[in-house]
């Protein structure tokens, strides 16, 4: 074959123009982190009405909180692993249907032990929807603009934490007997993830991942929306070296990588799941102990609307220039630094103006930064055969990070006060900024170059992109 008439087909994934086929993935992909929003940060709400009509103490509260983000965890580290052996595709839509199922679960259960085991099993769609979708995303992005459509995938986490404060407040504010809201707000969870089960099935399975395994490229790449205008001719194919999962942990450059993505995403879960899902105690301090749930609601909408939700979309839109790893390294230690002014200044947290900008600051550097970016770079650092594992087990060590932070927050609240969790939690920020000096910076660079996988991936597939045919070249 005439090499010089051929682009590798890594090559064409990594130059590729932006296209509707983008958007396409991004809204599919990202339905499942709207729904993951949606119900983490509503069930504090949820939760509360629960703990009334049922009765229940603080360690039965504290378990429906937070027992999806454990079986997050679980799910996360199983799923991304799957999803490393039997493909993306395979499993794709599976977690969603998950989700599905468990949320009506959930909103039916009869007592408050079904409630937890439901909200356990609907953790580990969540946790299962984290690598898949990162990486489907990853994996079909050009090298320039990476950063952004992962990002933008991500970013439908701030649509849904909103529409879980709105959709609270109107059941709340609707004259709704309590006992009946709290179900409705945990089964109309169920809706985004139904809504795009179709296109998760249909979605076509990732490119590099068929060239790692030397499989077939052509008809598979005709199923995407002309990615390329050129005729596709795949010649000879071979599977390249695949990692086993201890091969993948013991190898230096993976662990270091792993450090880093894992240990930077769990400390900051553990802050920001903590303070998020908890926000009911921060707003209460605020605004007296006689607020109301309707109240903390619509606080916590007004100040995640004005200063989280832009986070989300700057740091997609600004990231592959800043750098995804210095955009972490700059977000950490301001987001630790507005935890830490709550934490210190005197009666900061009783008065209102004061503590609206502090927590609207935390909130925005969160989303600018460490929320996005840990996500973004643990679908990046890792090879095509250790992919989803890599961000598996960062996401699912996060969710832990979160499941310890919900659960503890109120307890170390208790024991030391507001002003005491939260200077631990600006301590946690400062670690994950340490941490993230173990991650390469990505922006700008192939997934292979950064996984050093670039060569094996050449020899494992080459394609001929033509607008004609050419008598030149060899047939396969």
């Amino acid at each position: 074959m005439d090499q010089q008439s051929g682009t590798d087909l890594i090559e064409e994934l990594n130059e590729a123009p932006l296209s509707r086929f983008h958007s396409k993935i991004i809204f599919t992909s990202g339905m499942g982190f709207f729904t993951d929003a949606y119900d983490l940060f509503i069930i504090g709400t949820a939760s509360a009405l629960i703990a009334k009509q049922w009765n229940l103490d603080s360690t039965q509260t504290g378990l429906i909180n937070s027992m999806t983000l454990l079986g997050a965890f679980i799910g996360a580290i199983v799923y991304g692993r799957i999803a490393d052996k039997v493909g993306r595709k395979k499993i794709y839509g599976l977690e969603a249907a998950i989700m599905v199922v468990a949320a009506l679960a959930s909103a039916l259960s009869p007592n408050v032990v079904l409630l937890i085991v439901f909200r356990f099993i609907l953790g580990l769609g969540v946790g299962g929807d984290y690598p898949v979708s990162a990486v489907i995303m990853s994996e079909y992005s050009n090298r320039k603009n990476r950063g952004r459509l992962v990002g933008l995938v991500f970013a439908m986490q701030a649509l849904g934490t909103v529409v879980g404060y709105a959709v609270g407040l109107a059941l709340l504010t609707s004259g709704i007997n309590p006992n009946d809201v709290w179900r409705i707000i945990l089964a109309l969870g169920a809706v985004p993830s139904a809504m795009v089960l179709y296109s998760r099935r249909k979605m076509p399975e990732s490119p590099r991942y068929l060239a790692m395994m030397g499989l077939e490229t052509k008809e598979k790449l005709a199923e995407i929306a002309n990615f390329t205008d050129g005729e596709i001719r795949p010649t000879t194919a071979r599977a390249v070296a695949k990692l086993s999962f201890r091969e993948f942990i013991t190898n230096r450059r993976y662990l270091l990588a792993l450090i880093g993505t894992a240990g930077s995403w769990f400390v900051f879960d553990y802050a920001y799941y903590g303070n998020s899902v908890s926000a009911p105690l921060l707003v209460k301090s605020v605004l007296g102990a006689g607020s109301t749930i309707e109240q903390s609601l619509a606080f916590n909408l007004i100040v995640f609307s004005i200063a989280a939700v832009p986070g989300y979309y700057l740091a997609a839109h600004f990231m592959d220039r800043i750098g995804h790893r210095k955009l972490q390294l700059i977000s950490f230690p301001l987001m630790g630094l507005a935890f830490l002014l709550i934490g210190v200044i005197p009666g900061v947290t009783t008065v209102i103006t004061p503590f609206l900008l502090l927590f609207g600051f935390s909130y925005f550097f969160a989303e600018f930064g460490p929320n996005t970016t840990t996500f973004v770079l643990s679908a990046e650092c890792y090879p095509t055969s250790a992919r989803t594992t890599g961000h598996g087990v960062s996401a699912g060590l996060a969710k832990f990070g979160a499941f310890l932070g919900v659960y503890f927050f109120p307890h170390i609240s208790s024991a030391f006060g507001t002003g005491g969790a939260l200077e631990f939690a600006a301590g946690m920020a400062v670690l994950g900024m340490l941490l993230t000096l173990l991650i390469p910076e990505t922006a700008g660079r192939s997934l292979e170059d950064i996984s050093e996988e670039d060569h094996l991936l050449a020899e494992a597939t080459r394609i001929v992109v033509a607008s004609t045919p050419r008598k030149d070249v060899a047939a396969p």
